[in-house]
């Protein structure tokens, strides 16, 4: 069996994913990290994007996240997430329709919502669409 480590994935609101996982893969401040078992300690913020996790089954999960923290210990990797989604719930129409109000807020620069949290919305609109592609992807496979 290959090894692995336990990974848990928290939002403020609830515990969105605890396993055993091989290997996370995450978007970080510098770029994207994949991590597995026995990988050095580290502590990273996020950016908003997707987080998939392998489990020992070869299965993956997709996750999105709006950005938070990413702790990496001997044997415990913690995504600490602002906001975190499973792929499978995300509402696709709710999404797009936020990703639209964002881009058009951007756009008009609308007093309704900031530039910053237009782009906020924006980035995880995107990384919410994506996880779910990915899902349909590895549905059809």
């Amino acid at each position: 069996m290959a090894s692995t480590f336990r990974c848990d994935i928290v939002s403020a609101e609830e515990e969105i994913f605890h396993g055993e996982a091989t290997l996370l893969v995450a978007t970080g401040e510098i770029g994207e990290l994949g991590i597995a078992p026995r990988h050095a300690p580290l502590i990273t913020r996020l950016k908003p994007g997707k987080v998939v996790v392998t489990l020992p089954n070869g299965e993956h999960l997709d996750f999105a996240v709006s950005g938070g923290i990413l702790e990496v210990q001997p044997q415990v990797v913690t995504v600490l997430a602002d906001t975190a989604i499973r792929a499978q719930d995300i509402d696709e129409a709710a999404v797009r329709a936020a990703k639209e109000e964002a881009e058009r807020i951007l756009s008009k620069k609308d007093p309704k919502m900031s530039a910053e949290e237009a782009q906020a919305q924006l980035a995880m609109s995107v990384a919410q669409l994506s996880a779910l592609e990915r899902l349909r992807k590895n549905m059809k496979h």
